[in-house]
């Protein structure tokens, strides 16, 4: 079995041979670009209860490998608290939406509280989701200035977000941290047209609904069906910006590339996106135990580099990745770790 720093390196050494040949704005500017990670302690304090497939011990297992000596050279900087963040939220998310999770977040007597049978909350769940969607505010904020010297970021946050939907917390998901950003680039940052690619195992069923006739916001996944949440097919276009890729149980590396190649990549290269966000799950690994894809750390790193010459190629290099799921913690920080070091060969 091969240890896990030289797991890693080889992880990073197989994205440099593949970058090599790209060309963008890190290059342009010299390669002084950095990678951007974005996380914080309060992560931990998110508490779905034992048992729980969405534990705080998903976060440790990923700061464990990402403490290797050849990240280095990532930037880190905390998951903020802002002044902006309940308007950011409500840009994807009804007011009643907001409502309903700060009364019961705020209701000590009343916690932990369960919204359904799959999504819980804590004492501590109120700040973890706030810095959820203040993460992907700051990554957007440093990816969008090119004075900030940030190529690319990773938000490492729990819980996750692309389930959640306008006005329905589920799914283990309270806020759709990746819409929410979307939005946010938008509105703030001026960018036009943004691309959000999720290759979670499950299919991300919030963020379509939210951007289901936004023409400016493209919104691709792979996914496996049927499975949870039963969304996600192939005729599912919405405003001619929805394009699903299910893929069946068994399935792996080679079909994911294939669904990518032929229907995803394409759609993308179409669109000219000027910031590409993910969901990047990692739940479609062979070694998860919530679904049946066959995914290797491999196929995560391919995708990871596909994404990177895309943004070179449209925006800039412009990406912000975020943490959506991925339940077995060693195949998860493998994942993880294969993931950051193909953004990390991106700049």
């Amino acid at each position: 079995m091969i240890e896990r720093r030289s797991f890693l390196k080889l992880c990073l050494a197989s994205a440099m041979t593949q970058t090599e040949l790209l060309s963008g704005s890190a290059a342009a500017a010299g390669g002084a670009l950095q990678t951007l990670l974005v996380t914080h302690p309060g992560f931990f304090d998110h508490d779905p209860g034992p048992g729980h497939p969405e534990r705080p011990a998903r976060l440790r297992a990923i700061d464990a490998a990402l403490k290797d000596p050849v990240f280095s050279t990532l930037r880190r900087e905390d998951a903020p608290l802002r002044d902006d963040i309940e308007t950011a939220i409500l840009r994807a998310h009804s007011a009643s939406h907001l409502a309903r999770f700060k009364a019961a977040a705020t209701d000590a007597e009343n916690l932990p509280y369960s919204f359904d049978g799959d999504t819980a909350i804590s004492a501590g769940s109120f700040e973890a989701a706030y810095r959820a969607v203040g993460a992907g505010l700051l990554a957007v904020d440093r990816v969008m200035d090119p004075q900030s010297r940030v190529a690319n970021a990773f938000c490492e946050v729990r819980p996750p977000g692309h389930h959640a939907e306008r006005n329905r917390i589920m799914g283990f998901c309270l806020f759709n941290n990746i819409a929410i950003a979307a939005l946010y680039a938008q509105t703030r940052h001026g960018a036009e047209r943004v691309a959000i690619i999720d290759f979670d195992v499950h299919h991300g069923n919030g963020t379509q609904q939210i951007f289901w006739d936004h023409k400016d916001v493209l919104f691709a996944s792979t996914h496996q069906a049927p499975l949870f949440p039963y969304t996600g097919a192939l005729t599912d276009t919405g405003a001619g910006n929805i394009f699903n890729a299910p893929l069946r149980a068994g399935d792996g590396g080679p079909v994911f590339a294939e669904a990518m190649t032929t229907r995803i990549l394409p759609a993308l290269d179409t669109f000219r996106p000027d910031l590409i966000l993910i969901s990047a799950g990692f739940d479609a690994h062979f070694n998860d135990p919530l679904a049946d894809l066959r995914l290797s750390e491999a196929d995560f790193s391919w995708i990871t580099l596909k994404l990177v010459e895309a943004a070179q190629k449209h925006c800039g290099g412009r990406i912000v990745s975020f943490l959506e799921g991925g339940y077995a913690l060693d195949a998860l920080a493998r994942s993880t770790a294969a993931h950051v070091g193909a953004l990390m060969q991106g700049v």
